[in-house]
C-alpha cells in the first residue's frame, strides 16, 4: 500500500491546491456561508460518510501482518501449494476480535475471539475464520440469527438482557459444553498474544491422488495461555478499553513478535461415518487421543497496520475462501458461514471489498469476470467480460479444488445423521471433569452470578439442569451457588 506524500501543498480531493483550511467562504465578513465553497461540501460530506456499517459480529477488532512457514510434510493429505515443502513462507493478515461488542466496546470481556487468518498464498488467498474456542454453541446455522439477537442488546431495553441469554441456551442444551468454555478460566484472555486459535470446523484436505481426508486447526500460543479474572476484566475494561489492540500493536512495535504453532488433527474420510459421534458437529472437538494434533507450521505476526479503517476494518474474511486442496464438510454451520461472510462484506464493504490491498491476492492475482459497482477500479481495462471468449481472456481449469462428498437421500430440513456417542452434554462434563478445585469454583461463581440476574425462576432451573445432566457434582454446586445469590 503506497502511503499518501507529505510533500506539497494541501489539495481537495480532485487534486487542487487549498488556499485557505481554517475559514469557510461566507457572503461578505459575518455573513452566511456560501454553496460555492467546494472545500467546506467535500470534507462535510466525506466527514459524512467517512464510517461504513460495522459487523454485525466481530465488529470490535485488531489486527496484523506476518508469514506462515510450513515445518513439516504434509503433502500426503493435501495438494495446497503453499503447504508443499518444509521451510516455505506465506504472507498473513491476522484480525482478532471478541464477538458480541459493538465496535467501541472494550477488550477485556467475557466473550469468545475471533481468530481470522487470511493466507496471501499463489494459488489465490485462503480466509480459515474461527475463534478461540474449538467449539461453538450451536450446531446449524439456522439458528446463529437467533443466538445473535440473544447476546445483542434487546428490543425493548437496549441492553443485553440474562433473560434472554438464558433462555435461548437452557432450551439449545447443545450450548453446554461451549458455555462451559467460555465462563471457565480461558473465558477472558489477558490478551489477544496470549491465546490459543481453532479452525473449529472440520475442513476437508485431498491430496494429488484425489484422496480425502477431514482436518482441524489448532493455532497453539508460543507466549503462553494467559487470562484474567472476571474482577481483573472488570478493572482492566474501565481503566484501558482498548487494552487488548494496544498490546499487539506495541508487541509488533518492540520487535516482541507473537507467535503460534500451527498444528492439525486429521481424519482419513473413511472413519467418518463410522466415528463415535458426529465429526462435523460444531459444538464437538476430536478427543486428542483419537487424533492426535501434530505441527505443521509457524505463524508470526511481524507487522501493524498502517492504517486502521483500511487494513482492520475493511478486511473481509470468508470461509468459502480456499485454495486447490482444501475445502469444506457437511458442517451445517461452516455451510451457513460460506454464504453468510461474503454476503456480509458485499453489504458492509462493497462488491468490490477483494479489490482493496488488504484483501487482494499478494502472491498471484485474481482473474475474473466480475466488474463494475461500488469500489471498482478499472484495472481490467478493455479487456472481455465474459468466458468462454476467444481473446485470451482466463479460462476454466476443469480440476475442483476440493473433492467431491457422497450424499444419498430425498431432500428436506434433516437433522445431522446421528452417531453413537452423539449427545448435547458428554463432552461439557469431560471438560468440567478435566478442571481442577479452583477451576471449578471460578466456573460456578461465572456462572452463578450470571444466571443469578434472570428474572424468571423456570429459565434460571432449566439453565442450571443442562449442567446437572453434564456432570452430578457440576449440577449440583451450581444450583446452591444460584440459589444463595437470588435468596
Amino acid at each position: 500500500m503506497t502511503a499518501q506524500s507529505e510533500n506539497g501543498p494541501l489539495t481537495t480531493e480532485a487534486g487542487a491546491p487549498v488556499a485557505d483550511n481554517q475559514n469557510s467562504q461566507t457572503a461578505g465578513a459575518g455573513g452566511p456561508v456560501l454553496v460555492q465553497d467546494q472545500l467546506l461540501l467535500e470534507k462535510l460530506a466525506h466527514f459524512n460518510r467517512e464510517r461504513i456499517p460495522e459487523r454485525v459480529v466481530h465488529a470490535r477488532g485488531a489486527g496484523a501482518y506476518g508469514t506462515f512457514t510450513v515445518t513439516a510434510d504434509v503433502t500426503k493429505y493435501t495438494r495446497a501449494n503453499f503447504l508443499s515443502e518444509i521451510g516455505k513462507r506465506t504472507e498473513v493478515f491476522l484480525r482478532f476480535s471478541t464477538v458480541a461488542g459493538n465496535l467501541g466496546a472494550a477488550d477485556a470481556v467475557r466473550d469468545p475471539r475471533g481468530f481470522a487468518v487470511k493466507f496471501y498464498t499463489e494459488e489465490g488467498n485462503y480466509d480459515l475464520v474461527g475463534n478461540n474456542t474449538p467449539v461453538f454453541f450451536i450446531k446449524d446455522a439456522l439458528k446463529f440469527p437467533d443466538f445473535i439477537h440473544t447476546q445483542k442488546r434487546d428490543p425493548y431495553t437496549g441492553s443485553q438482557e440474562a433473560d434472554n441469554v438464558w433462555d435461548f441456551w437452557s432450551l439449545s442444551p447443545e450450548s453446554t459444553h461451549q458455555v462451559t468454555w467460555l465462563f471457565g478460566d480461558r473465558g477472558i484472555p489477558a490478551s489477544y498474544r496470549h491465546m490459543n486459535g481453532y479452525g473449529s470446523h472440520t475442513f476437508q484436505w485431498s491430496n494429488e491422488a484425489g484422496e480425502v481426508f477431514w482436518v482441524k486447526y489448532h493455532f497453539k500460543t508460543d507466549q503462553g495461555v494467559r487470562n484474567l479474572t472476571q474482577e481483573e476484566a472488570d478493572v482492566l475494561a474501565g481503566r484501558d478499553p482498548d487494552s487488548h489492540q494496544r498490546d499487539l500493536r506495541e508487541s509488533i512495535e518492540r520487535g516482541a513478535f507473537p507467535g503460534w504453532t500451527v498444528q492439525v488433527q486429521i481424519m482419513p474420510a473413511a472413519e467418518a461415518a463410522e466415528y463415535r459421534f458426529n465429526p462435523f458437529d460444531l459444538t464437538k472437538v476430536w478427543p486428542h487421543e483419537d487424533y492426535p494434533p501434530f505441527e505443521i507450521g509457524r505463524l508470526e505476526l511481524n507487522r501493524n497496520p498502517e492504517n486502521i479503517f483500511a487494513e482492520v476494518e475493511q478486511s473481509v474474511f470468508s470461509p468459502h475462501h480456499f485454495v486447490p486442496g482444501i475445502g469444506p464438510s457437511p458442517d451445517k454451520m461452516l455451510q451457513g458461514r460460506l454464504f453468510a461472510y461474503g454476503d456480509a462484506h458485499r453489504y458492509r464493504v462493497g462488491v468490490n471489498a477483494d479489490h482493496l490491498p488488504v484483501n487482494r491476492p499478494k502472491a498471484g492475482e485474481a482473474r475474473t469476470h466480475g466488474r463494475d459497482g461500488v469500489l471498482y477500479d478499472g484495472r481490467h481495462g478493455r479487456a472481455r467480460n465474459y468466458e468462454p471468449n476467444s481473446f485470451g481472456g482466463p479460462a476454466e481449469t476443469g480440476r475442483p479444488l476440493w473433492g467431491p462428498v457422497p450424499v444419498s437421500g430425498a431432500t428436506g430440513d434433516h437433522a445431522a445423521p446421528r452417531h453413537v456417542e452423539d449427545d448435547d452434554f458428554v463432552q461439557a462434563g469431560n471438560l468440567y471433569r478435566l478442571m481442577s478445585e479452583d477451576e471449578k469454583r471460578r466456573l460456578i461463581d461465572n456462572l452463578a452470578g450470571f444466571i443469578a440476574k434472570v428474572s424468571r425462576e423456570d429459565i434460571a432451573e432449566r439453565a442450571v439442569e443442562n449442567f446437572r445432566r453434564a456432570d452430578t457434582d457440576y449440577g449440583k454446586r451450581l444450583e446452591e451457588a444460584v440459589r444463595a445469590l437470588r435468596g
